[in-house]
């Protein structure tokens, strides 16, 4: 958390040299232009033939320069810019629970643990019906509503009235810092390997990283699996505090580089929680930004193994700047470059990366390493065993797993994006959690044990048609095995939380399965010597 702190403090004063910088370098040319963006608003308020909306204008207009630099320095309106830090200020004021609305009825799935909801007695299988007086139950309120009446000032009380079987019963409940948790699971694959999940990189991301290694290595571990695969990035600090606890000595992690900043860079320290281990960091074509700093930084100092597809390629960095309304510019100030010199900033044209990711699929690096397309001033070493590496788009994993051919997943991403799965395993759930707790009161007998039944699959196939989603049986057929997969590990989530989610689907997760055979067959020894 030091590092975390360390590294937003200087943020801060390069963003202050920065502005101070830029003020000294063109303040004519920048003046210039205000005045001349003022005077046409000017003109138009005294002018115009009809009545317009300034303040659409403005914001209309900085949409439009900011779309034209590249694709993530983006407005952030004054009402987003909240709702837009949450997911990285590691909690917000609530009252702390998971819902969904069934049936038009608001459904407690799960009660944050140490949350204001637990601690006043809701359970998950509660509906909450009225929230301060007002009826939602019945009125077609959406996700967005519920949200609006549960989220409030820290202290404030909210009075929700809940149905609980055929008893309705008054909670009057204090909003507070709800926690956002970055680290989804972690848990042991086997007597040696420990597995970590990580969902984002926020604020706390390495409070729960030095938690989850800590709890691991009390249990035996020797060698850490880090699962970034679909990790999209968030705070490079957080990245950066990550590293340090893999690698050793002072070795730099990450620097940045850019006209208005010059060069930045940030080395790990001597301490750290796993220095020795082997590890193995797993990533896919949604690993972005951070999730590629931890890559780079472990891949390009031969620290460990990289286990995956190529990663998405973000090595832009972004700044958010206030503006006088209370609205914010995230600006793309720097780009980010490996130990090695990496910078993996992949192609795009304006504000559309889906050239690139078409490419991909067509040059067939999906399914073979050997498509890649790379080219000579792309390439560099590693630090330590001076391995080639490339830049140039995305972390290139050292042993590539292809995507599964064999199965058109296109029924059930059908049903998933009807809701018909996710629908069906809350009602499921909603009726029969305590004979399911009464019955498996261990989450290991729940995995041993439990069996999705053809039953259950053809309810689900039932629900499908009713939501417009055709069976197709040359579609249905192979994908069987994967609905069941899927459908055992909302279950635990429902029953249980995120962590044991992870511990059913991950038995068919085939990156993994190549990572746990890395470590085993002497792979991971043949790459890091």
């Amino acid at each position: 958390m030091k590092r975390v702190l360390l590294s937003a403090v200087a943020l801060l004063i390069a963003c202050l040299s920065w502005e101070n910088a830029d003020a000294q370098r063109k303040p004519r040319e920048v003046q210039e232009q205000a005045i001349k963006y003022q005077r046409l608003m000017q003109m138009i308020d005294a002018a115009y033939v009809d009545t317009v909306n300034l303040k659409k204008l403005t914001e209309d207009a900085i949409v439009k320069v900011l779309a034209d630099l590249d694709p993530h320095s983006v407005y952030i309106s004054k009402e987003e810019v909240e709702e837009a830090n949450e997911p990285l200020d590691g909690g917000f004021f609530g009252i702390g629970i998971q819902f969904n609305v069934l049936n038009d009825t608001l459904l407690v799935v799960d009660v944050v643990a140490g949350g204001p909801s637990e601690k006043v007695g809701l359970l998950a299988g509660d509906r909450i019906i009225a929230v301060d007086g007002e009826n939602i139950a019945g009125i077609g309120i959406s996700n967005t509503d519920v949200r609006k009446r549960l989220k409030g000032e820290k202290g404030s009380i909210v009075k929700v009235k809940v149905k609980r079987g055929g008893e309705i019963i008054d909670f009057n409940i204090t909003r507070d810092m709800i926690p956002i948790y970055s680290v989804d699971a972690s848990y042991m694959i086997d007597k040696n390997i420990g597995y970590i999940k990580i969902a984002r990189f926020a604020a706390t991301t390495v409070e729960e990283f030095e938690k989850a290694v800590t709890e691991l290595k009390a249990q035996g571990m020797k060698d850490l699996i880090i699962d970034l695969q679909g990790n999209g990035g968030g705070y490079m600090g957080a990245a950066i505090g990550l590293a340090d606890h893999l690698l050793d000595g002072e070795k730099l992690i990450v620097y940045t580089d850019s006209p208005a900043f010059g060069r930045m860079g940030e080395s790990s320290t001597p301490a750290g929680l796993f220095q020795d281990g082997r590890v193995v960091v797993l990533i896919d074509g949604n690993s972005a930004s951070a999730s590629e700093i931890v890559s780079g930084a472990v891949q390009d100092w031969d620290r460990g193994l990289i286990v995956g597809r190529r990663s998405f390629g973000k090595g832009l960095v972004q700044r958010q700047f206030p503006l006088t309304d209370g609205s914010m510019v995230r600006l793309t100030v720097s780009h980010y470059f490996t130990p090695s010199g990496r910078c993996i900033q992949k192609p795009y044209k304006g504000k559309d990366y889906q050239a690139e990711v078409f490419e991909r699929y067509n040059n067939g690096e999906m399914f073979s390493a050997d498509s890649i397309e790379l080219t000579d001033s792309t390439k560099y070493y590693t630090k330590k065993d001076h391995r080639l590496v490339y830049g140039g788009g995305g972390i290139i994993p050292d042993v590539f797993v292809p995507i599964d051919t064999g199965i058109n997943y296109s029924y059930f991403n059908r049903l998933l994006a009807k809701g018909v799965i996710n629908e069906y395993v809350l009602n499921y759930v909603d009726k029969n959690r305590e004979s399911l707790k009464k019955k498996y009161p261990k989450f290991e007998m729940f995995q041993k044990n439990f069996q999705v039944t053809s039953d259950m699959i053809d309810e689900i196939v039932k629900n499908g048609e009713k939501q417009g989603v055709k069976k197709d049986e040359k579609l249905f057929t192979p994908i069987v095995p994967e609905i069941k997969l899927f459908v055992k590990s909302l279950i635990a989530r429902d029953l249980w939380n995120m962590n044991e989610l992870y511990r059913i689907s991950n038995e068919e997760n085939k990156i993994l399965k190549a990572a746990v055979k890395a470590l085993h067959d002497g792979t991971y020894g043949k790459i890091i010597k």
